[in-house]
């Protein structure tokens, strides 16, 4: 390992862009710890405390939520508009053929950036009425004037976060926006450990062992998933033209266990975070039955039973779904078929589109379960544990342990290509 950090430092470019990916970590994480005035921040750290559904919303912002900072959506309207355009592109024909050229992309990335403008002033509205209707007295009495400085400023920060990300990106050590929803995990882990030894009982000794043996199963379970894949053999027909042969070669397809990453979480949240956001809105109705089903929704959503059940249906479901969405077995069948190929003991052509469907299927539901398990992991500590400050966040496991992968995978290809390039 220290030889290829040496290594790494000794590429002049790889170590400036490294260095200027850490430099804009460090902006963002100072911008993270600059607060909107007016607002009670501890107030607003026992409320993010208390409510796992903000919780998760402050993981996907970086941890600038709990501070109620400049930047406290995140990159979570970017993630939104993100999604957005991908679902657009099952349905709408004409974006699915933009998704296929590269012009069409650039084009599509345009208009994600344009569509993250309004919905993170939606986003950051719907946040600062919540906290207003909540009975910790977080803010106090705004004006419309304070409301629209507020509003203005968060989609500023969002902004802002979405160039430094982009930024990150074009250096090609690593993707921009999860590196940074991973800088807002890993900085909240000092706190963590510090409130741990600050609050030690011997009596909980085995307790916290357990909390470590379970985050390193958990942190191996999520290298395991990620990286497991199902190679189905593929066979390419020989082929004469003139003197010469082609084809005639095997080789694999990968199929991996967890195609959807951490996108189906990211689903799961938005629809559990939904019905309670719209019941604030509704909560001091004057209709009578408006303002008590609108209670009754919020202290059903805060049921850590329902939430937990629902929280892992969603999840499960979602992976399927989003699978479905980025995996085409007939596109690939037809692409086999194009260029000779054709898996063994399988009939070209729609048949083997069904063999991939079915195989894909199986593999998916290993990964669709252990998604979901991830997601209530922090839930099912809590329940046998009665720690909640303990509690191990699947997500966040999941998460940093995917972006590490994904950033070392990008650093070791571009040594790849100056080692071909210096030879």
């Amino acid at each position: 390992m220290f030889d290829k950090i040496i290594q790494i430092w000794k590429i002049k470019d790889l170590r400036n862009n490294i260095l200027f990916v850490m430099a804009m970590l460090v902006i963002f994480r100072l911008a993270a710890h600059i607060p909107i005035p007016g607002v009670n921040i501890v107030a607003l750290k026992e409320v993010f405390a208390d409510n796992q559904i903000l919780g998760l919303m402050n993981i996907f912002s970086g941890g600038g939520m709990q501070n109620f900072s400049i930047v406290m959506m995140g990159v979570a309207p970017y993630i939104t508009s993100s999604i957005i355009f991908q679902l657009l592109g099952m349905i709408v024909p004409a974006l699915e053929e933009m998704q296929k050229e590269q012009s069409g992309q650039q084009r599509i990335n345009k208009w994600t950036r344009w569509l993250s403008v309004p919905l993170a002033v939606m986003q950051s509205y719907g946040m600062i009425a919540i906290l207003r209707r909540s009975s910790y007295s977080i803010l106090g009495d705004v004006s419309t004037f304070d409301l629209s400085a507020m509003i203005i400023t968060i989609t500023a920060g969002t902004i802002f976060l979405m160039w430094i990300g982009e930024l990150i990106t074009e250096k090609k050590v690593g993707n921009g926006i999860s590196l940074l929803i991973f800088a807002g995990i890993v900085s909240s882990l000092p706190q963590i450990i510090q409130q741990a030894i600050v609050t030690f009982d011997p009596s909980r000794l085995f307790i916290l062992i357990g909390f470590v043996v379970i985050a390193l199963i958990t942190v191996i379970g999520v290298v395991v998933i990620n990286e497991g894949q199902r190679k189905i053999p593929v066979q390419y027909a020989r082929q004469v033209r003139g003197n010469r042969s082609y084809g005639g070669t095997s080789t694999h397809l990968p199929l991996r266990v967890n195609m959807a990453g951490v996108i189906p979480i990211i689903f799961a949240i938005s629809v559990v975070i939904f019905p309670t956001m719209i019941a604030q809105f509704f909560i001091h109705a004057r209709t009578a039955w408006v303002a008590n089903f609108a209670e009754w929704t919020i202290e059903l959503f805060n049921n850590q039973l329902f939430y937990a059940v629902l929280y892992f249906i969603l999840v499960f479901a979602f992976t399927y779904f989003y699978t479905e969405v980025i995996f085409h077995p007939s596109q690939i069948a037809e692409n086999l078929q194009k260029q000779g190929g054709f898996i063994p003991g399988i009939r070209p052509g729609r048949h083997t589109s069904e063999y991939l469907a079915n195989t894909t299927h199986r593999i998916i539901f290993v990964g669709a379960l252990f998604l979901g398990i991830i997601a209530i992991l922090p839930l099912i500590m809590r329940y046998f544990t009665g720690m909640q400050s303990l509690a191990i966040g699947g997500t966040s496991l999941l998460i940093v342990v995917a972006v590490v992968i994904e950033t070392v995978k990008q650093i070791e290809a571009q040594m790849t290509m100056r080692e071909y390039e210096g030879n």
